[in-house]
């Protein structure tokens, strides 16, 4: 568009505005009778006294209007409310519309004991007099953060104007994206007598950033120029996600057909009127006005400054006609702070030196006609979807993306991060230079033709998770020494470099900053020692026997059975055998298990049966523990200085080692896998070391034999590969990481560079102590010697039954 046109458009359009805001001081007027003085500095309203309708007499207050046009000249403006202020004696000032400082209209404001409404300048408690009647500027920047959010974009480039007032929401849209963990990738500045050429260039700049989430925070008349050369650079395509904030979305409203075509797939948020019939009302008596004055004019909707304007107004009309025209300006401000009322642009209160906000509606560019409604923003509620009208009943709880039309007219949200590599730009990836704990990522610089290569079990993964990849990645390592995974997250964080490929560990504090990839090792920690290991002599056999508490409870029941079975023997009256040659013959029948029909009694036999049961058990439990014995070497953590070393650095010793709670042991950190093996050594000070899985792994296949994983805990996450917020790299890779764990080939690399493995442990296992004792099998003597007994008493008391009964027919027969 020629900088001709767009004047004039700027021109119209401002007509137009200024028309609505007559507009709504004539409709107060004619129901409101007014004697106070009100300056409003917004625009030309020459035509306001012939507009008039005859007055109601249900008011006792007149408002005389005093008007100021400042044409957008902030010197002016400033200008006319001294003029007025000391000139004019007015005792309240509605504007300006230009952005004026705020301590400025304050001292002005304080000092005239005059309060000020002002649709630019932001209000502050220091400045009781000064009111902002327009949307808070945190609101609109957590309107947008939601919006952000709700699409899961973890990055956003803020183009914003070169002046005090498009600064203004800068500190409240940092905050408001850093309590969401969403970073501002790039803000650019950009002047409002900014050239062709310079727009261009700016835009170029942008274009070389991941991130395609960009947030517009200009005037109307600059974003055309810039909507329209980011769309001839291809910037307003599928893939990119432009959002308008409240000053700049009237660019949907345009007269230029081009910059219409441009905007499309854009979202824009503006204030939000709830729709009633005063509205409808001031609606049709503007188009009634505008179209038989201002044919040229397609505005369809009052803008909502001019409503805001319309309500200020009656706000200060009834707090006048309460306190009465004031001696004492203190009476007003008081009043009009405590007004509250449905006005037509909604719930109308000032808050804080705010007018209250209704929220924002979520505005589209779908077709040639502007905008359309997709959603709404309100404080209590977020982000709701509106389908397919107003109506509350009618919210969803999230913008669906199937209902907003993206630029390129995609209905796909865009992922807010694209892959910017060419064969000539390659994206930097971090590597380190690890001299200690290698064969993870052993990394070779040729300085002559300046080309970093790396090798090991993380290359490895990484070469082929990225080459499985459908589309090709042109990358280059770039080395670090001297630097902490820490330090290189803060770099990808920068965006010094796109990514970190190593054996890096998934920590949540990191991935406040960065994203991490699937895990492609084992999870967890685990505690690595020397294997004690036990030579076997000619009485080996004997170790599963080695309690001794075992042997006299196995002799004590066999002689206690033993006294039984001879006892319940000679209680039997069908027995023959002496008293000698029970207790003999019994104690040699429970020896060999044999000959079990010598006994001439039942409970015999059964006391000798449950006793063969406990035989069987022992002797197999007995044949269990020597199998194990002879297959299985016990190793031990032999006790020296109840020292536990642990992977040198800050990370396992102060997040790892004080999670695994060694309570009374000394902690010593050790930089190398040959430091690792001698302080286990014989000759070493260490009892054990506490490291990651992988690590321990990698140890073990370099020191097979003498050492071992005697227990482990899952309280890390394992290693990862390193991207910056929102890369698309992150899911791809992760989906192939999985994939080689599922086909084996993680498995295979794993074979290929933890070689002679152990199996590991599972969580917080020991070996077993070996050998059966009293405490493992001594329920079973138990149980023996209980049936024994009871089987003994029985009999007993059947004997002595039987003796009673011969007793007593004995006695029958005497008599």
């Amino acid at each position: 568009m020629r900088k001709h046109d767009r004047e004039k458009q700027i021109l119209l359009n401002k007509d137009v505005q200024f028309g609505i805001v007559q507009l709504a001081w004539c409709h107060l007027l004619s129901t409101i009778r007014i004697r106070m003085l009100i300056v409003i500095d917004c625009g030309r309203l020459g035509v306001l006294g012939h507009l008039f309708l005859p007055y109601t007499h249900r008011y006792k207050t007149r408002i005389v209007l005093h008007t100021r046009d400042s044409k957008g000249d902030p010197d002016k403006a400033l200008s006319a409310v001294y003029n007025l202020l000391k000139k004019a004696k007015v005792q309240a000032i509605i504007g300006p519309e230009t952005h004026l400082p705020s301590k400025l209209l304050s001292l002005s404001a304080e000092k005239a004991a005059v309060p000020i409404f002002s649709f630019a300048s932001p209000s502050s408690r220091e400045y009781p007099y000064l009111f902002q009647i327009k949307q808070d500027e945190s609101t609109m920047a957590k309107s947008i953060v939601a919006l952000v959010t709700s699409f899961n974009w973890r990055n956003v480039i803020f183009i914003h104007a070169d002046t005090d007032e498009g600064r203004e929401i800068l500190p409240c849209l940092a905050e408001s994206l850093q309590d969401k963990n969403i970073r501002i990738s790039y803000r650019s500045a950009i002047s409002a007598s900014a050239t062709y050429d310079s727009i261009t260039q700016e835009l170029r700049k942008i274009m070389t950033f991941h991130t395609t989430v960009i947030i517009l925070h200009v005037s109307p008349s600059l974003a055309s120029t810039l909507i329209l050369n980011a769309k001839r650079l291809g910037m307003v395509s599928e893939g990119y996600a432009w959002i308008l904030t409240e000053k700049t979305v009237d660019l949907l409203r345009s007269t230029n057909f081009t910059v219409i075509e441009s905007s499309q797939g854009a979202l824009g948020f503006r204030s939000y009127v709830p729709p009633s019939d005063r509205l409808h009302s001031l609606t049709t008596k503007m188009h009634n006005f505008f179209y038989r004055n201002n044919f040229t004019s397609i505005t369809k909707e009052v803008p909502v400054p001019a409503l805001w304007a319309y309500d200020t107004i009656w706000a200060l009309a009834e707090s006048v006609e309460k306190v009465g025209v004031p001696h004492n300006a203190f009476m007003l401000l008081h009043e009009v702070l405590k007004i509250r009322f449905k006005g037509i642009s909604g719930d109308f209160q000032l808050s804080e030196g705010k007018v209250l906000s209704n929220g924002y509606e979520i505005m589209n560019a779908v077709d040639m006609n502007g905008e359309r409604r997709v959603g709404y923003w309100t404080h209590s509620q977020g982000i709701r979807r509106a389908y397919p009208q107003i109506n509350s009943a009618h919210l969803y709880p999230t913008l669906g993306s199937e209902s907003v039309i993206w630029p390129g007219g995609s209905t796909t949200a865009p992922k807010g991060w694209v892959l910017r590599a060419t064969p000539s730009k390659r994206l930097k990836f971090g590597v380190q230079n690890i001299n200690n704990f290698k064969y993870f990522m052993d990394v070779d610089h040729d300085v002559e033709k300046n080309v970093t290569t790396a090798t090991g079990f993380s290359a490895d993964v990484f070469y082929t998770c990225i080459h499985a990849l459908p589309y090709e990645v042109p990358y280059t390592f770039i080395l670090f020494e001297n630097v902490s995974i820490d330090d290189l997250v803060q770099k990808v964080y920068d965006e010094e470099i796109d990514a970190v490929i190593g054996d890096s560990t998934i920590l949540a504090n990191r991935s406040e900053y960065v994203d991490f990839t699937a895990t492609y090792t084992d999870l967890g920690v685990g505690t690595l020692a020397r294997i004690k290991k036990k030579e076997m002599g000619m009485w080996f056999f004997l170790k599963p026997l080695q309690d001794f508490r075992l042997w006299l409870a196995a002799i004590f029941s066999l002689i206690f059975n033993a006294l039984v079975v001879s006892a319940i023997e000679l209680m039997n009256p069908a027995s023959e055998v002496s008293l000698g040659t029970v207790s003999w013959t019994s104690f040699l029948l429970f020896i060999l298990f044999a000959q079990k029909d010598r006994f001439s009694s039942n409970p015999a036999k059964f006391v000798m049966f449950v006793w063969f049961i406990v035989m069987v058990v022992l002797f197999a439990s007995y044949g269990a523990f020597l199998t194990t014995v002879l297959t299985v070497e016990q190793f031990e953590s032999a006790s020296k200085r109840g020292i536990v070393g642990f992977h040198g650095g800050d990370f396992m010793k102060g997040v790892t080692v004080n999670n695994l709670h060694f309570e009374n042991w000394n902690h010593r950190p050790y930089y190398s896998y040959e430091a690792y093996a001698h302080a286990l050594s014989k000759d070493g000070d260490a009892d054990a070391i506490v490291d990651e899985i992988p690590y321990i792994k990698m140890f073990l296949s370099r020191y097979p034999g003498d050492y071992a994983l005697v227990s482990s805990q899952p309280i890390t996450s394992g290693f990862a590969f390193i991207f910056q917020k929102g890369s698309p790299l992150v899911e791809d890779v992760s989906r192939e990481i999985a994939r080689i764990r599922l086909d084996g080939t993680l498995g295979s690399l794993e074979n290929k560079w933890y070689e002679n493995r152990i199996p590991l442990p599972s969580r917080n296992s020991t070996m077993p102590q070996l050998g059966l004792t009293v405490d493992k099998i001594g329920g079973l003597f138990i149980i023996s010697a209980g049936i024994s007994a009871l089987t003994f008493l029985v009999t007993l008391f059947d004997l002595i039954r039987t003796s009673l009964r011969g007793f007593q027919n004995i006695i029958n027969q005497f008599r």
